[in-house]
């Protein structure tokens, strides 16, 4: 029996599983959508997708490396707790080693590779987040190559940076720049790589500001690019003070050897966390039950 895609969408309205899972449900039981339901049901699937509306802004980043290659990676949880799940980190550390060996160009293809034996990534956490029973999600990644990879994470899984250096380096120094990027978050490698924009918002604002002081038109320029210096200083990664030594700057630390990929996450940055009222949410129960 040849399933439609109608099948499909009819079965993950009535499980509120994901897509592959619902497809993969009625091939297995020659298109029966009520032997299908019961299918997900064992598998534990039928419930997950219901929870992917509640925001999961807690979990864990992870940064690893394997020689030349490395990654970092945000899962999402609803709660800190199942961070510290020995189901969940396993997950978690899987899924990085799966985008090490297969680099995937994005999160839906990253879904899409096998996980296991019997399913794909997507499928796998389907069945974390049933079994759990919170909301979870593969936020992001970033995978790099180079000479030299160096991986941190802070905060047991609250920053993870991963680093990629070209030249001869010591492995002790580029961790300490990895460490250096968790501590200082520069928001660039280097002054060539602040896009045009964003310098030129920069100097418009730096300049309205000595103007509005008062300061003379004539040195207006020399006092903005004074503090265009000072800007780069503080968001370029090499021009930065080194964390392990303040007497020089990151760039100079690292000699003739070059930082040619930086990515620094933060757990749960730019999600927007829903404020609980517990209190409220009980009486709503009690008067719902």
């Amino acid at each position: 029996m040849s399933i439609t895609a109608a099948d499909v969408k009819k079965l993950r309205e009535i499980s509120g599983a994901g897509m592959m899972d619902c497809k993969r449900a009625l091939n297995e039981t020659d298109g029966d959508i009520d032997a299908a339901v019961d299918f997900l049901r064992k598998k534990g699937l039928a419930a997950a997708s219901k929870k992917a509306g509640r925001v999961a802004a807690e979990g864990v980043v992870v940064s690893v490396s394997e020689g030349n290659v490395g990654v970092v990676l945000e899962v999402n949880s609803e709660t800190d707790f199942v961070s510290k799940n020995d189901s969940f980190v396993g997950f978690v550390n899987e899924v990085a080693s799966i985008i090490i060996k297969e680099n995937p160009a994005d999160n839906e293809a990253l879904k899409a590779l096998p996980f296991d034996s019997e399913h794909n990534v997507e499928q796998a956490l389907s069945q974390l987040i049933a079994t759990i029973g919170e909301n979870m999600s593969i936020r992001r990644f970033e995978r790099t190559e180079a000479a030299a990879v160096a991986s941190y994470v802070h905060g047991g899984g609250k920053i993870g940076v991963l680093i990629g250096i070209d030249g001869d380096v010591d492995a002790a120094l580029a961790r300490g720049v990895a460490m250096h990027v968790a501590a200082a978050n520069p928001r660039f490698i280097a002054r060539d790589d602040v896009d045009a924009d964003t310098a030129a918002r920069e100097r418009a604002v730096l300049s309205e500001r000595a103007i509005a002081s008062g300061k003379p038109e004539a040195i207006v320029e020399k006092i903005v690019t004074g503090q265009m210096n000072r800007f780069y200083s503080e968001t370029c990664l090499l021009e930065q003070d080194f964390v392990m030594d303040t007497d020089q700057k990151v760039g100079k630390a690292l000699g003739d050897a070059s930082v040619v990929s930086m990515a620094r996450f933060q757990l749960g940055e730019g999600i927007e966390k829903k404020e609980e009222d517990f209190a409220a949410e009980v009486a709503a129960q009690i008067q719902g039950s």
